[in-house]
């Protein structure tokens, strides 16, 4: 298997629009190149984009545990747990994300919005 091309046709499947697609092709590079931070990543952001929460959350924790500078990573994690509706757990990655990455206006939004879940933050 070429795991370039198949991650190519995996990025095109997940840019118009079908994550689920994008998925089933990324699970077999994941499993053949595990270091692969990029194809996990986005392996991730599709679990995530076809509501497969737990399967995010999984590649997600593994990112995180591979590069916790990795602030992207905490911040999908976050909107995941935030998604199962786990806010305090979420809380903790997006402070974390918005800490290394104080301009970006969507962390901010995201942890205002968990923080207001769990009483301000408590």
């Amino acid at each position: 298997m070429d795991l370039l091309a198949e991650y190519r046709r995996a990025n095109l499947f997940f840019e118009s629009g079908d994550p689920s697609g994008a998925a089933r092709l990324l699970e077999p590079i994941v499993e053949a190149e595990p270091d692969n931070a990029s194809v996990r990543q986005l392996l991730a952001r599709a679990y995530f984009q076809s509501a497969q929460l737990g399967r995010a959350e999984e590649q997600l924790r593994e990112l995180v545990d591979r590069n916790p500078s990795d602030h992207y990573a905490h911040h999908v994690l976050g909107r995941t747990l935030e998604r199962l509706n786990r806010y305090p757990d979420a809380l903790r990655h997006l402070r974390i994300a918005a800490a290394m990455h104080a301009a970006n206006d969507d962390y901010a939004s995201a942890l205002r919005r968990v923080e207001t879940r769990v009483g301000g933050g408590r």
